[in-house]
């Protein structure tokens, strides 16, 4: 049975635990939740209600059911052909529609499931981090604790280092319903992993929406590297909140590419619990028609002599735009903490538009935060220069972006870069987004290696000279 967003009620959240057979204890969450739920504001920061679109969903359209069609799309097919031997959980709608995990690793202790399997299998651990998340803080926070109906769980054990990428593909479903999706990614004790996240949407003649809530746990001497490419199709909408809490010496490298729907919004929490924490985020958006991005990411030192930065950078066609709110916290007893924060956008059109509030809330001595905001149009000196080489304005724009954006992948692998640059090269040729292995990419992953491998060749000659 569908239900529409701006409809749900207690009746609806009790349907979903039914049907899950949930304990007492995930009821009474989802219940206390759903009531704060109906009770905030789409944004809670007075300060910030006026600038977000977050209004932009329109609750009457997206639709949620307990059970989904399990099947994906066409368009997505030939990309999860290429992920089949690859180590990668595939969740459509509500359902997981494929995990592979070889034998060797589920022997070491790699589990790769469903939130459902992991509430049967690891119920303490689950119930803890579930109740970590303070639904107070946003209304879709507690939207997604109240009504999530689908869900990943991920958990690398103590010293294990996996030398191949953990692939997760999450698509909402074709038959035109939603997901609100409990996500949780925990990297135990001295283990080390890479994980890719790709978001995708069919096109659909109404609203739909994936509302992730993803929470991930680095514990001491534990190492993330996070991939996230969003590439839904602009009639979807996407909103994810993101609690990162990262434990002594831990290490969490991310990089965030919003490239699809119509409204991302993304909201960001690293909680640096450790001495010696360190996480460095990487966000890149790329908007043109009416798409709009709402982001947020905030960086709370919460332990001495820990690290955090953020670099965000925006690139704006036609009518789209950006909002791009941050804060460095660093709270009583962080002292020799360094932190920071900055976002720059690149308007390619008049109608264009980007905001950046970033901010500092610094409650400590002997420490270091720096925050930094800009917008502006592109540079006609450099077009004039660049036509003067016989391009043309297109292209002009084209390698003025590219050179902007290039910056932020230098110490990401080639076959990040390749991806990146993919993407940025689909979005502005108008193809679809959904990584795939055509001669477009394969000539991109060629030219990235390279260029990778000469970069390795340029210091190791500076470094015998």
């Amino acid at each position: 049975m569908q239900q529409a967003l701006s409809t749900i009620n207690t009746g609806h959240v009790d349907e979903i635990s039914e049907s899950k057979k949930e304990p007492d204890w995930l009821k009474q969450f989802r219940k206390k939740s759903f009531t704060i739920y109906e009770s905030l504001p789409p944004e809670v920061s007075p300060l910030y209600n006026k600038y977000t679109d977050a209004k932009r969903m329109n609750p009457a359209e997206v639709s949620l059911v307990t059970d989904s069609q399990n099947t994906v799309y066409d368009g997505l097919k030939p990309r999860l052909a290429e992920l089949e031997k690859e180590i990668h959980i595939i969740q459509t709608g509500t359902n997981i529609f494929r995990i592979n995990l070889p034998e060797d690793l589920k022997a070491k202790g790699v589990v790769i499931s469903s939130i459902y399997d992991a509430i049967q299998n690891h119920s303490e651990l689950v119930k803890k981090v579930l109740e970590s998340s303070d639904p107070k803080e946003d209304k879709y926070t507690a939207l997604n604790n109240a009504a999530f109906n689908s869900g990943i769980f991920i958990k690398i054990p103590k010293n294990l280092i996996l030398d191949r990428p953990i692939h997760i593909v999450s698509c909402i479903a074709p038959d035109g319903t939603s997901t609100i999706s409990k996500n949780i990614i925990i990297a135990e004790q001295s283990s080390k992993a890479s994980i890719v996240q790709e978001l995708y949407a069919p096109k659909g003649s109404k609203q739909q929406a994936y509302l992730e809530l993803l929470t991930v746990d680095a514990q001491p001497n534990s190492q993330l590297s996070m991939t996230t490419f969003q590439a839904m199709d602009q009639s979807a909408v996407n909103f994810s909140t993101r609690n990162c809490t990262i434990l002594q010496d831990a290490k969490i490298n991310w990089y965030l590419g919003l490239y699809g729907s119509m409204l991302s919004r993304y909201r960001t929490n690293y909680y640096l619990d450790g001495v010696g924490a360190y996480v460095e985020d990487a966000e890149i958006v790329f908007g043109d028609n009416e798409q709009s991005f709402d982001l947020s990411a905030n960086l709370i030192h919460k332990k001495q002599a820990t690290e955090g930065k953020v670099v965000q950078r925006s690139v704006l066609r036609n009518k789209s735009k950006s909002l791009f709110k941050g804060m460095i916290k660093i709270l009583e007893g962080a002292s020799q903490s360094r932190s920071f924060l900055s976002g720059r956008s690149i308007l390619l059109d008049k109608d264009a538009k980007s905001d950046a509030i970033p901010g500092l809330e610094i409650l400590t001595n002997d420490v270091k935060a720096t925050h930094s905001a800009s917008v502006a149009q592109v540079d006609e000196e450099q077009i004039f220069y660049l036509n003067c080489r016989c391009l043309d304005r297109a292209e002009a724009e084209r390698i003025i972006v590219e050179g902007f954006l290039e910056p932020m992948s230098r110490t990401m692998s080639y076959q990040v870069r390749a991806w990146i640059a993919y993407l940025v090269e689909s979005k502005w040729a108008g193809r679809d987004l959904i990584l795939k292995s055509d001669e477009n990419l394969r000539a991109i992953v060629e030219v990235e290696e390279v260029r990778y491998k000469e970069a390795d060749q340029i210091e190791t000659h500076y470094k015998y000279r």
